[in-house]
């Protein structure tokens, strides 16, 4: 079964180049192994990099025995709901692809918010003026 994103569509793939998701497929599928709700496909900025590490969520150093390769800016990412929305308090979100980012982060965080961010580019550019 296809999980949905945020705006009610399938879930859409966050990134291979590294390969995130929780089960390391690309998506940010969950389920209930996802104690952290890894739900949110997060384009990664040095500042929200920062802030993390600040939060004691280091995503910058490469862990292999997790199939981790360090984050660098720009990269795609599957974070956790929570850790986004605590950035977010703190004024340090990164950027969100909303067609990738599973309904499930809406338990905790508002589809408002996550708008405010939103990097998607809609493949029907007609309606924008």
């Amino acid at each position: 079964m296809t999980e949905q994103n945020v705006l009610g569509g399938p879930l859409e793939e966050c990134g291979t180049d590294p390969v995130t998701g929780f089960l390391r497929d690309g998506c940010c599928n969950s389920g209930p192994e996802d104690v952290g709700s890894h739900t949110v496909c997060a384009v990664v900025t040095a500042e929200f990099l920062e802030h993390q590490a600040s939060i004691g969520n280091d995503l910058s150093t490469p862990r292999p025995e997790y199939r981790f390769p360090g984050l660098v800016p720009g990269d795609r990412w599957c974070v956790v709901a929570a850790r986004w929305l605590q950035s977010h308090a703190d004024g340090k979100a990164a950027p969100v692809v909303l067609a990738a980012t599973n309904v499930r982060a809406l338990d905790l965080i508002p589809l408002e918010t996550l708008r405010a961010y939103a990097v998607d580019v809609p493949d029907d550019l007609a309606g924008l003026s």
